[in-house]
């Protein structure tokens, strides 16, 4: 039987006013990190972060009601691929995917006020985003020096008032802690993308109006053929399959669930494929039905 964990998509009529100040969503990573300008693309600019160390903890504020209003994980990057954990963070827990966001990763060069290019010795980031950046950073005979994060890097920055350190980090992130930027889009990948999902508790998330993506988890009974007939209905149905994902189950001999994200035009649309393709998994979950992120 189909464990569907939202309100039935038939009965969607509103979602749920998630804007404005006050708003509390966990996010991961320091204030001024990506996950921050993610949630204020979606929530609005007086969003209310809460910091977390890791996505587990992400996962468990975002669950209780009294910590935060949801949660937001980012889930994949255009260039790197999935976060395959935190799939595994997704399927164990009770939150529901309310929405989605697909936010560019901008890195800047930043630097305290007043220092320029020449006064630079070392630049300090996490390693991906020094490495998304080496195509500009060899241009320079600086010592490239890895950190925990890319907010972080540019706090310390601003704490140690150094004239000779730089920090590559986002544009809200010089906004935060009073930087400048020595140089804008240093990334050398310019389409560099990385898709978080926004997260509730499946008792308080809320239909969402004009939904138009879902994300499944099921699983066949692993007879030949199972799965080519799971995706016939879905493309029988006429909807899109924009991700296909797959995952071991746990304590089975190379048996596998899949993750699937649904691209539809209407909501009957989508509650179609899911009763036809019910009969023929041996498990479905639906994570979420949300309005795509593009």
């Amino acid at each position: 039987m189909e464990q569907q964990r939202q309100m039935d998509p038939l009965n969607s009529s509103s979602s749920p006013s998630l804007q404005g100040k006050g708003v509390r969503v966990s996010i991961q990573g320091y204030e001024g990190s990506f996950h921050q300008v993610a949630a204020q693309q979606f929530f609005g600019k007086e969003v209310e972060v809460i910091p977390c160390a890791t996505f587990r903890e992400v996962v468990k504020i975002a669950a209780n009601k009294k910590e935060s209003e949801a949660g937001l994980m980012a889930i994949e990057n255009s260039i790197a691929g999935s976060i395959l954990p935190n799939y595994s963070l997704l399927q164990k827990s009770n939150l529901t995917i309310v929405g989605e966001v697909y936010l560019p990763i901008k890195q800047q060069l930043l630097v305290n006020p007043g220092v320029k290019l020449e006064d630079i010795r070392e630049v300090h980031s996490h390693h991906m985003a020094i490495q998304q950046c080496l195509e500009y950073l060899d241009k320079y005979n600086w010592k490239l020096v890895e950190t925990e994060d890319t907010a972080l890097s540019a706090k310390h920055l601003h704490q140690h008032r150094s004239k000779h350190i730089a920090a590559i980090a986002s544009k809200l992130a010089a906004d935060l802690f009073e930087l400048e930027v020595a140089a804008p889009n240093i990334h050398t990948m310019k389409s560099n993308y990385t898709r978080f999902l926004v997260l509730q508790p499946e008792g308080v998330a809320r239909p969402v109006a004009e939904a138009n993506k879902a994300s499944v988890n099921f699983h066949t009974d692993h007879s030949r053929g199972s799965l080519a007939r799971v995706l016939s209905r879905i493309a029988d149905g006429g909807i899109n399959l924009s991700k296909l994902q797959s995952f071991p189950i746990p304590g089975t001999d190379f048996q596998y669930s899949f993750h699937a994200d649904m691209e539809f035009d209407a909501l009957d649309q989508f509650n179609k494929v899911i009763e036809q393709i019910r009969p023929i998994t041996a498990e479905l979950k639906i994570y979420g039905v949300y309005k795509n992120g593009k």
